[in-house]
């Protein structure tokens, strides 16, 4: 077992990975932004090192990082999932990604809709608004943090089916559910249920 760190000023992350494959990990927990993931996927890929591999949600995006680090390369790597995927073809098809994608293409004209990150923004906009919705004619500070520490299962479009927003006054994180995924070197593909935490 090994642990590594880097700054998100390295030029790459090269020397970690290689440290990594010397440790003889066979699990290989990527908790990295979005460059630094793909530098280490197609790293961990070229030096011949197969370890399974899991990437936090911050570095998910086909678009952003799987393309980047190789398709090919990416295949097999397992990620947690709580919003849809814009960029699978099978999730364009919902009517949810037609009102997402009209919206970034009013909005974000510059962007595209099968932006992973968009989704993000998008559902957080819309947390937003369910929180000013119960505020109703009150504003204050005290009122909007009370509402957002009471938001009770809210289910928001671009999540993924099973998968709600809920707070409380000692638990202020939105997602509290998630499932697994893995890419297949085309798309994520989810698999198993819905994990608690």
């Amino acid at each position: 077992m090994a642990e590594v760190s880097y700054e998100a000023s390295d030029a790459t992350v090269d020397s970690q990975i290689i440290a990594l494959q010397a440790s003889g990990a066979d699990v290989f927990v990527n908790i990295t932004n979005p460059k630094a993931a793909a530098q280490a996927i197609r790293k961990a890929f070229d030096i011949g090192w197969h370890p399974t591999q899991f990437l936090n949600s911050a570095a998910v995006s086909v678009d952003a990082v799987l393309t980047p680090a190789g398709l090919d390369r990416s295949t097999g790597v397992i990620a947690a999932a709580y919003f849809k995927d814009p960029s699978d073809p099978g999730v364009q098809k919902d009517p949810a990604y037609a009102d997402y994608a009209a919206f970034v293409a009013k909005y974000l004209p510059e962007s595209k809709p099968q932006e992973y990150f968009n989704v993000y923004g998008y559902s957080v906009a819309q947390t937003l608004v369910q929180v000013l919705k119960q505020c109703g004619d009150d504003l204050s500070r005290a009122n909007v943090m009370r509402q957002a520490a009471n938001l009770k299962d809210l289910a928001l479009p671009m999540l993924l089916p099973g998968i709600t927003i809920s707070t409380g006054p000692s638990s202020f994180f939105p997602i509290h559910q998630m499932t697994l995924q893995r890419f297949d070197g085309t798309r994520w593909v989810l698999f198993g249920p819905v994990i608690d935490g």
